[in-house]
């Protein structure tokens, strides 16, 4: 893989989590690396014809979860390559045909996106949990959804949040909850005994509206290699779930 990093940060967690991932995997594009200055930048990777981009935050990159990061994202491009229906489906559109006739407070079409990015998550996370162990990425879990949990949540200790939003909203984190139960029962990582259970309980009791199992079932039983029909009416279903028929509940118990 070629792989260049730009920026002064150690180059280890990087060359770590590419020799992690080409035990199986591999990419045609270079992997060019941008590490900002922004302690608040997440990480993501951008997408071209001739190259992937990670941006990456140098707190991150150098902070404990840096390889588990890297790997994530690099699984990401490996999905992108291969154009799995999870990465190469329009949001933008699936959230239109979801949300479309219906009247949807701001906040939850931004939760919508979210709920878009978990899913491409979930098969990205594939990958990542067939090549590396899992350790990290189950307290990565458990301490996010903890925090999102508490009376006034604080800023992440971890570098980059996939969980939670800025203001730990009830029901937007009851759906990470469900996605954080998902992701583990997939690949039989902990067992029912497991501090991740009582949390997201917790984050359904404050979230009435939300049916933590239903959106666990929709994340965990995501087909390995869907067809983009069939992608795009699980994420329109899904969407229409949290924005819809969320709404639909909460109006008919006032």
């Amino acid at each position: 893989m070629d792989l260049r990093i730009r920026g002064s940060v150690p180059a280890d967690p990087f060359l770590s989590a590419v020799d992690l991932f080409e035990t199986e995997y591999d990419l045609d594009r270079p992997v060019h690396v941008d590490v900002r200055e922004d302690p608040d930048e997440r990480t993501w990777a951008a997408h071209y014809e001739d190259r992937h981009v990670l941006n990456i935050s140098r707190q991150a990159a150098t902070s404990a979860m840096a390889r588990e990061l890297v790997l994530h994202e690099l699984s990401h491009m490996a999905r992108n390559e291969e154009r799995h229906a999870s990465h190469v489906q329009s949001t933008e559109e699936a959230i239109f045909l979801a949300l479309s006739g219906s009247s949807v407070e701001r906040r939850k079409v931004a939760h919508c996106y979210q709920i878009a990015n978990h899913m491409k998550d979930i098969y990205a996370d594939d990958i990542t949990l067939s090549v590396a162990p899992a350790e990290k990425l189950v307290h990565f879990l458990e301490s996010e959804l903890a925090r999102a949990l508490a009376a006034k949540p604080g800023p992440s200790p971890w570098p980059d949040s996939r969980l939670v939003t800025a203001d730990a909203d009830p029901e937007i984190t009851a759906v990470n909850a469900a996605f954080a139960l998902a992701l583990v029962e997939r690949h039989d990582l902990v067992d029912e005994s497991h501090r991740l259970y009582d949390l997201a309980h917790a984050a359904a009791d404050d979230a009435p509206t939300v049916e933590l199992e239903t959106f666990k079932r929709e994340f965990r039983s995501l087909a390995a290699d869907p067809t983009e029909s069939d992608y795009r009416k699980a994420l329109v279903d899904v969407t229409r779930q949290y924005a819809v028929e969320t709404a639909n509940r909460a109006t008919a118990a006032d």
